[in-house]
């Protein structure tokens, strides 16, 4: 199947699939994978190849760039600490245990069982951001879920390369050497990542096109990913970095029409790849199982090992760390929250394209022993996280009571949009009061606002239309919402109101302020 028809039938199904996703509640992602399993394993279907190119640099950057925006800064400050010791402990552990596992119940020479455990021991931003997205977590259960996923690939990617080092070359790794290569892979990463959110930041400044600016926001991931991998550099890191910096100035960047466009280009760009690399993992599983079926089918039951050691180590560093701090803060120990980031912890493109990476030959020559076994039990692990614990994170979350309530949001939401209008008629009275425009003016933008105020109490079943349309008029009223922007920002820098209120408001008042545009 040649590739442009498969990304068309990839697009095709996933609009089917993820339709029947909504209606069904179930997460489009693992759907999708279990779709292209059944579709892989149908008589008559071609042979999809994927190449580790496809994967890391077409699909990876944009994926990782809008995973990085969706997480706010007050949130990741806020839980720092637990991500850096996910980032680095479990990582370490999840690749120990699955080495362990691997070296007793596969086939697998030490050095392949390395490489298969530093391929899984980090989750897998995309599949985590993908999965949580549709989940009413509290703020900061969501952004220690997301930011782990994020920050751990620099770990994970360290552990790869000497594995790979001692898999190709059959040398071995000095400690000199292995601290050296990491504080190149993540400090690289970091700079650049640093240094392209600059470079993006000063142009985007500068731009008024929506075209360029669209096109811009499309670059800099890939920008990022490419510059920092010619250094030496974590293409995963820099692309992350940039993505969180710019992520915090959304707001200054750009004007209201051109957010609306970029974002709906992006919500769209990333649907399709979200499409595209959840299906070909999906369809990889049964080419990848013809092409190692003289093994038997002893790969399956190798795989639920591996997939549950992964659940396993992830399951007793996390309780322990949680407990560990929660007997510290109150004495008090609960399982919910520490259930549900234990679980959150699927797999998905980042260790396929390190697996799809792995070269067919050592440095001799000889044929790389078991390649295609690793690539096997790194596909079926992804495909059991994202369908086992894709399908089960929503109940468990349910179960544990720790989903915000909707009641609590719609309060929350109409809470915020209260305070703003109120923020909004005050800049009208200090309008009045310092006669910076007509009375005629602040008398129809004060009584538009006591409309808004009242439509949001329930007093009142629709909100005014405006009817004035002057320059002034529409120059006021821009300047009224943007006293509501700010107030916004207050409310969600207080820690008032959650990061998804602060977005949908945003997105309405950035609407408003577009159709006020000439």
């Amino acid at each position: 199947m040649r590739g442009v028809e498969t990304v068309l039938f990839l697009v095709v199904v996933a609009t089917v699939v993820a339709t029947f996703a909504r209606r069904l509640r179930v997460p489009a992602p693992s759907l999708l994978v279990v779709v292209g399993v059944v579709v892989g394993l149908l008589p008559g279907v071609p042979v999809v190849q994927v190449t580790p190119e496809v994967i890391s640099l077409i699909v990876l950057p944009p994926l990782l760039f809008a995973a990085g925006e969706e997480l706010p800064w007050r949130d990741l400050r806020a839980v720092g600490r637990p991500v850096a010791v996910l980032s680095v402990g479990l990582v370490l552990l999840s690749a120990a245990a699955v080495i362990g596992v691997a070296v007793v119940v596969t086939p697998l020479p030490v050095g392949m069982a390395f490489v298969l455990g530093a391929v899984l021991a980090s989750t897998d931003p995309v599949a985590v951001t993908a999965l949580a997205r549709r989940l009413a977590l509290p703020p900061r259960v969501q952004a220690l879920i997301q930011a782990e996923s994020l920050f751990n690939d620099a770990t994970s990617l360290l552990l790869f390369r000497v594995a790979l080092f001692l898999a190709v070359a059959g040398g071995a790794a000095s400690w000199g050497r292995t601290l050296a290569e990491f504080g190149v892979l993540a400090g690289g990463g970091v700079a650049v990542g640093v240094l392209t959110a600059l470079g993006a930041f000063l142009i985007r400044r500068r731009t008024e096109d929506p075209v360029l600016e669209t096109v811009i926001s499309l670059v800099t991931p890939y920008a990022g990913y490419v510059v920092a991998e010619s250094f030496g550099g974590s293409g995963v890191t820099a692309v992350v970095v940039a993505s969180v910096i710019l992520g915090t100035q959304a707001e200054r960047l750009t004007t209201a029409r051109i957010r609306l466009q970029v974002g709906a280009v992006y919500q769209t760009v990333v649907f399709l790849l979200e499409s595209v690399v959840f299906g070909l993992i999906g369809l990889q599983l049964p080419a990848l199982m013809r092409r190692v079926a003289g093994g038997g089918p002893w790969w399956l039951l190798q795989a639920l090992a591996i997939a549950a050691t992964l659940v396993v180590a992830r399951l007793l560093l996390v309780f322990v760390l949680s407990a560990v701090r929660q007997r510290r803060e109150d004495g008090r120990i609960s399982w919910q929250v520490p259930a549900v980031v234990s679980w959150a912890g699927a797999r998905g493109v980042v260790p396929l394209a390190a697996a799809l990476s792995l070269p067919v030959a050592t440095l001799d020559g000889s044929e790389l022993p078991a390649r295609d076994l690793v690539l096997l039990l790194t596909t079926a692990v992804i495909v059991l996280t994202l369908v086992v614990q894709g399908f089960t994170l929503a109940p468990l979350v349910r179960r544990a009571g720790i989903a915000l309530d909707p009641a609590d949001l719609r309060t929350e939401y109409a809470t915020a949009r209260r305070k703003l209008a109120e923020a909004g008629l005050s800049h009208v009275d200090h309008l009045a009061e310092t006669e910076s425009a007509s009375a005629f003016v602040v008398d129809q933008l004060r009584a538009g606002w006591q409309a808004r105020l009242d439509h949001i109490r329930g007093d009142t079943g629709e909100e005014a239309e405006d009817w004035v349309r002057g320059i002034d008029y529409r120059a006021l009223k821009r300047e009224l919402i943007d006293v509501e922007a700010a107030e916004l920002t207050r409310l969600f820098e207080a820690g008032e109101i959650t990061d998804g209120t602060r977005r949908r408001i945003q997105r309405l008042l950035d609407l408003e302020h577009a159709g006020l545009e000439d």
